[in-house]
């Protein structure tokens, strides 16, 4: 609590009128049991409440304490439900978590009836992620919408700065929470932020016995943080300056609202600490069948694929966790029949980039070669794939030499297998290609078509180079090399090869690079690592050309995917940044040789 109702009385007390004001009192034991508090601690705050008038001394409230219910009652609630809820697979990204079925009611329409259910009609949902599929509830419910534009890229600090008008009195609600009592009353006497009382790993602050939330840092378990949130006026000041300040430095893309919350390292609202049992946050799959194995939500593809696959039925299917999600696919981890397993399924818009059937041909070509793990599964159609879970895995650091020389020595070992298959990975084509798919849409970049006009020019030098064709990686990327453990030691494959392709293998080089994100020392320093400091100046030239040539590939690339609501931050812009700069070296190269 903060102003007047701080100096006027303690949580306890503040806890314990906000009771007597719902119900009468009968006597101290059974309103500890209520309360939660100690019998002592409910006697003294009951005592403190009728010295300070607050109870006559029969214990109903009296005027003065109904001036502070007055004071404090709930106006109005927020619900954020901007994001794309990517944790979620595999469960079809084509509803958003707030919609999401539990126990037959969608999430969102439970919240805003236990809101309805105390008086609370004005509902403000901040939405972003398939925004469309919320308007219904204007009509339904009366709720208001407000549209986060920045919701790919900044987290849910950005969706509160945009109603930070609305805050007073205010109950803030992740719309990905489901809860088993009403968490709302038309009666609030003090600010607080909804903790657990079961820990995470994943958290990082604890409440004390004063009810604080206070940071922890990740050396110890911390409370999970709820996220439903009660804001009275005289907090709401504070933190809707916090919030339009914070909103505006781009360091604070990623942060939650809850950020705004902190003075130093204590949230300046008390906690409200509820049961594990009576509040769920729904983030995973396994969450949502945890809390309901009836949900039509849990119906999956995917989940079909692994029963039909392994024949097994789908409550045999466990651990199912979200991997990092990938800049073309989603995978996810599970278990079945004793062994852990990946599946992958393509990402938005990746029908129109990958073909896989010819995926499939590849896999063909390297299978039983050592290269990488077959698949347990693939569809040639959708490009659904299962694979062996691999243990103690990690991939390749960049920036270690010992990695660098190991990854390079794999690539030039797959390289100079000479595998081949039918279908090609055309660079120039595919520039086209993916330029294409942007519908008619402008380049973000004002000087696209002049760096377009650059890269395209180096089709007579490419072509007029004699070179080796076989079967390329084509997406070499440092991610895409993993190691792993055997009894022999450590050991090195390749994985992701669904851009595969007859090229030149030393695009593998170029890609490794451009990923990389490296600097041209380090790109001359990756070249004498595969050459063995051996390479033809004029086949450096080369490389120059095709990182150029790759970095305007993948710079459109992430056009097409930014079109969808998919965004790459950083890499994007260093990709088209690759287009122009080595545009330059391999012409200097060209010159000079």
């Amino acid at each position: 609590m903060n102003g007047e109702q701080k100096e006027l009385m303690s949580l306890c007390e503040a806890d314990i009128l906000n009771i007597l004001k719902r119900e009468p009192y009968t006597n101290q034991r059974s309103l500890s049991e209520v309360s939660g508090y100690s019998i002592g601690a409910t006697n003294k705050a009951i005592n403190g409440l009728v010295a300070n008038g607050y109870l006559n001394d029969e214990f109903f409230v009296t005027e003065r304490g109904r001036a502070l219910f007055d004071k404090g009652k709930p106006k109005n609630a927020i619900i954020l439900a901007a994001g794309y809820g990517m944790r979620m697979v595999p469960i079809n990204l084509s509803t958003p978590k707030a919609l999401l079925e539990v126990n037959g009611e969608l999430l969102i329409e439970r919240q805003i009836k236990q809101l309805h259910s105390v008086g609370i009609y004005d509902i403000t949902v901040v939405v972003g992620f398939m925004k469309e599929s919320f308007e219904y509830l204007i009509d339904e419910y009366g709720v208001k919408l407000v549209v986060n534009p920045d919701y790919v890229r900044k987290n849910n600090l950005s969706s509160l700065a945009l109603v930070t008008n609305k805050i007073s009195n205010t109950y803030i609600i992740p719309s990905d929470i489901w809860c088993r009592n009403n968490p709302f009353n038309d009666t609030e006497l003090y600010s607080w932020y909804m903790m657990s009382d079961s820990y995470s790993s994943e958290s990082d602050v604890r409440v004390n016995r004063k009810r604080e939330i206070t940071r922890i840092g990740n050396k110890a378990e911390g409370n999970t943080m709820i996220g439903i949130s009660y804001i009275m006026e005289c907090d709401a000041v504070l933190l809707r300056e916090k919030l339009l300040s914070a909103s505006k430095r781009d360091e604070n893309d990623d942060e939650f609202w809850e950020t705004s919350l902190y003075d130093g390292n204590k949230m300046f609202i008390p906690a409200r600490l509820v049961s594990e049992d009576d509040v769920y946050e729904i983030n995973t799959y396994e969450q949502l069948r945890s809390l309901d194995g009836s949900s039509n939500h849990l119906r999956s593809d995917a989940i079909n694929v692994i029963s039909d696959v392994f024949h097994i039925k789908a409550d045999e299917i466990s651990d199912i966790s979200v991997l990092k999600k990938g800049m073309t696919n989603r995978s996810f981890l599970f278990s079945a029949k004793g062994e852990k397993y990946i599946m992958r399924i393509p990402g938005e818009g990746t029908d129109k980039l990958i073909n896989r059937a010819q995926e499939a041909e590849v896999f063909r070509a390297i299978s039983g070669l050592g290269l990488c793990d077959d698949p347990v599964y693939i569809n040639p159609d959708n490009g659904y794939k299962i694979t062996k879970y691999l243990e103690g895995i990690r991939v390749c650091d960049p920036e270690n030499r010992s990695d660098l020389e190991k990854c390079m020595r794999k690539l030039k070992e797959f390289h100079d297998m000479k595998l081949s298959v039918p279908h090609v990975f055309d660079i120039f084509g595919q520039i086209e290609f993916y330029e294409s798919l942007w519908n008619g849409q402008s380049s973000m970049y004002k000087d696209y078509y002049n760096t377009k006009k650059n890269v395209l020019s180096f089709k007579p030098f490419i072509e007029g180079i004699e070179k080796e064709w076989c079967l390329t990686h084509i997406d070499a990327v440092p991610d895409n090399f993993l190691f792993y453990a055997t009894p022999e030691g450590e050991a090195l494959q390749l994985t992701d090869w669904e851009y595969s392709g007859m090229q030149d293998p030393h695009v593998d080089i170029a890609m490794f690079s451009i990923y990389s994100l490296y600097d041209k020392k380090q790109v001359d320093e990756l070249i004498d690592i595969y050459f063995n400091n051996a390479c033809d100046p004029i086949v450096r030239t080369k490389i120059y050309a095709y990182i150029a040539m790759c970095g305007l590939l993948w710079s459109n690339w992430c056009e097409y995917k930014a079109k969808l609501g998919v965004e790459f931050g950083e890499y994007s812009l260093r990709q088209y940044r690759y287009a122009k700069e080595y545009y330059r070296y391999a012409v200097e190269g060209m010159k000079e040789n």
